[in-house]
């Protein structure tokens, strides 16, 4: 969450909602939290911004938009990753793929605002095609591109991912200002240190061990592809993908007034023999 002092305009980036995949119950107990934060400060909604479609949680963008307002944003290259998914789910009846169901698409180094606040949608496609990190004052906000030091960059083998488009995106963050603070997307706690959330550039120029300074695009990229080819896909990619590509918004209902979750039988990466 970044607020404005001045006008007290906030943003929230990739907020979350709680999905029980075995039961297929949601609910937005965490983001409930969100909200009475931003009520009891008297704060005003004005962005949900998210990074990109997320494969591991389901979207709250929505249910912050209905009870407080505000424009859901992504990049614009999300008729890219909803065309893949559409394809892969078969939806091309109920999804239009013209990223309509957000208020915004962000164009590549877009500049706009949040109060007095000048905020930078900075691409960089890897983890997904449409994936774009915000650049507010000397707060980096990098989604699922790079993350601690110690753990180096995210995946690139969902479907539309790039190890040499990470690698290029990577690099052009890391050429902003040493200070510039950077928070993560996610973070895995190697050997049982603490969780974190916040690094700088120059920390990550230094230290990171998939792109530090010294790492060429090859180098990268094989360990990249090797790396992916024995990990897992999220146990929320099913769920996740339906129903972020949409901003949050369920598929469209069946005729019984219910909306359901598709699950296509050997169409992502690792699934066939």
């Amino acid at each position: 969450m970044v607020i404005d002092l001045k006008t007290k305009a906030t943003a929230v980036i990739d907020p979350a909602a709680d999905f029980n995949i075995s039961t297929g119950g949601l609910d937005f107990k965490f983001s409930q939290n969100i909200e009475e934060f931003i009520r009891a400060r008297q704060l005003r909604l004005q962005w949900i911004l998210e990074t990109h479609v997320h494969a591991d949680h389901v979207t709250a963008a929505q249910y912050l938009k209905s009870h407080l307002g505000g424009s859901v944003a992504i990049g614009n290259r999300i008729t890219e990753v909803q065309k893949i998914f559409s394809s892969i789910y078969n939806d091309a009846s109920s999804l239009n793929c013209d990223g309509s169901e957000f208020d915004r698409l962000l164009l590549p180094n877009e500049v706009f605002e949040l109060g007095t606040l000048k905020v930078k949608a900075i691409p960089t496609p890897g983890h997904t095609p449409a994936c774009i990190s915000y650049l507010i004052g000397d707060m980096l906000f990098v989604g699922d591109s790079i993350f601690m030091p110690d753990f180096g960059t995210a995946r690139c083998d969902f479907p539309g991912g790039s190890a040499p488009d990470l690698y290029k995106s990577a690099r052009c963050l890391l050429g902003l200002p040493d200070e510039t603070r950077v928070f993560v997307g996610h973070d895995y706690g190697p050997g049982d240190r603490p969780i974190k959330w916040e690094t700088t550039v120059g920390e990550q120029k230094r230290l990171n061990i998939h792109v530090k300074d010294g790492i060429e695009m090859k180098e990268f990229v094989d360990m990249r592809e090797a790396r992916d080819s024995k990990l897992s896909l999220p146990s929320m990619i099913i769920p996740s993908i339906q129903i972020n590509m949409r901003a949050g918004n369920l598929p469209e209902v069946d005729s019984n007034g219910i909306s359901y979750i598709k699950t296509p039988i050997n169409e992502f990466p690792g699934t066939r023999s």
